[in-house]
């Protein structure tokens, strides 16, 4: 990325003079605004082009962010009614479903982790929820893709006492760095698309684990008593989870919130308003510097590729808890406001190399610097600012639908699966998995430690 920044900052001059320009009163500026952050998101993609690969975004973006990308853009139609994208959204999503219709391609299979494949799934789910275009029948549908993929988490959940008693590991396979590291945002994966379910389709199994998981989650301090969503720790021998990595991301706390105003917006039962309160509180003190939202771990130093797109998903999940749960409408919605001119304020780089949409309108970053480009650009930066931006639109966009009121996706119960979810075990894990996969995880927690900074209340 420092390539990039280099390159950025030599147009910071030229790009003041073309920034883009929001009038956050009028509806059409919204929409065109949000618009315009799309289209140069959209201009990195190159999975349409004749010998590429549909639903793959090129180097240095990994294959999360490219079905993150798309789960936005759903919400993306969802919310200002423009279906530009929705074909070369429909064709990339089903074609990365993999042999198995559960988004594990075999192009991808040997390096995807539990959250990798989980912004996939909940792309699919945010297609089922808004009724997406529906696949032909002999395809793979979008209820039936997000059933397929929680209830192979069921299979992977490792409830041993040496291992925290619970959760899912970072990774799917022994051999992949982070299989060692149980992390909130691989759970949230998890919780976020059982919460999800349960609300579509009213099943008892699927809001029975959103209760499980969240209740593990809060059990090893994850989800701390300030409501803070903490990254992780390491789950074998001694460590048990007891070494808490403290980093506080924007996605971690966002996707926790979401699948909470589900569990509410289905039950209406104080205990999850409690916690969608909780979460609220924590997210607008910890994720907001004068009234700007911001990455704590990594904003004031360097945010890496992944970090870059992460504050654009807190900014939508924010929108729609407001529209399921809508005691937080009044807390929820200045804020975004205030960040979202502050990122339109922001789009106004003109970058000199590897930049793929129009001149001065290159999103930054860092909202905190106000009408100053910060000189980074890319997918995340796009999709971040798109993201704030279009929540201003909230008003336009229909609740997510459930199967009683008017959700037309086909489900299968048992996708992903050879018996019934509710009878699955996680497959033993031997010793030489544990040695193996603890070698090949030294390395990459130690980074994880030693790059962020803790941000546990005192």
């Amino acid at each position: 990325m420092s390539v990039m920044r280099v390159a950025g900052l030599s147009g910071l001059i030229l790009s003041r003079a073309l920034a883009m320009t929001v009038d956050f009163t009028q509806t059409e500026s919204i929409k065109k605004g949000a618009g315009e952050a799309a289209w140069n998101m959209v201009r990195y993609y190159t999975g349409n082009n004749t010998g590429d690969t549909p639903g793959n975004l090129p180097d240095p973006y990994y294959w999360w962010e490219a079905g993150a990308m798309f789960g936005a853009l759903i919400d993306y139609w969802v919310f200002t009614g423009d279906d530009s994208y929705n074909t070369i959204t429909f064709q990339a999503m089903q074609h990365q479903v993999g042999d198995n219709d559960d988004y594990m391609p075999q192009n991808q299979t040997r390096s995807l982790g539990n959250d990798d494949q989980g912004f996939w799934l909940m792309a699919a789910m945010t297609a089922a929820e808004n009724n997406f275009t529906n696949p032909a029948s002999n395809q793979a549908q979008w209820l039936a893709l997000a059933q397929a993929g929680f209830n192979e988490y069921v299979s992977r959940w490792d409830d041993a006492d040496d291992t925290c008693g619970g959760g899912l590991r970072w990774q799917i396979y022994t051999f992949n760095n982070g299989y060692n590291y149980k992390n909130s945002i691989a759970n949230g994966c998890f919780f976020n698309i059982a919460a999800r379910l349960a609300r579509y389709t009213g099943n008892t199994t699927y809001s029975d684990w959103a209760e499980k998981i969240f209740s593990w989650e809060r059990g090893v301090n994850f989800i701390n008593t300030d409501w803070q969503v903490l990254d992780g720790a390491g789950n074998a021998g001694t460590e048990n989870c007891t070494q808490i990595n403290g980093a506080l991301f924007t996605y971690n706390a966002g996707i926790f919130l979401y699948g909470a105003a589900h569990m509410y917006n289905l039950t209406s039962s104080d205990t999850w308003k409690q916690r969608v309160t909780g979460l609220a509180t924590s997210i607008t003190t910890t994720f907001f510097k004068d009234g700007i939202m911001w990455e704590p771990p990594c904003e004031a130093t360097a945010c890496d590729t992944d970090q870059q797109a992460f504050k654009g998903h807190l900014a939508r999940w924010m929108a729609l808890t407001a529209k399921l749960a809508d005691f937080t409408y009044d807390e929820f919605m200045p804020l975004l406001k205030s960040s979202g001119v502050a990122a339109a304020e922001q789009c106004s780089g003109s970058p000199t190399s590897d930049w793929k949409g129009h001149s001065g309108t290159a999103c930054g970053f860092s909202w905190l610097k106000n009408s100053t480009w910060d000189g980074n650009y890319g997918v995340g930066e796009q999709m971040n600012a798109m993201s704030v931006i279009m929540t201003q639109l909230l008003s336009e966009a229909a609740a997510p639908y459930t199967s009683t009121t008017g959700g037309s996706s086909v489900g299968n119960a048992n996708a992903g699966s050879n018996t019934n979810s509710d009878n699955l075990d996680p497959a033993p894990i031997t010793t030489g998995d544990r040695i193996g996969a603890g070698i090949l995880t030294t390395t990459i927690i130690a980074s994880l430690l030693a790059s962020v900074v803790l941000m546990i209340k005192e």
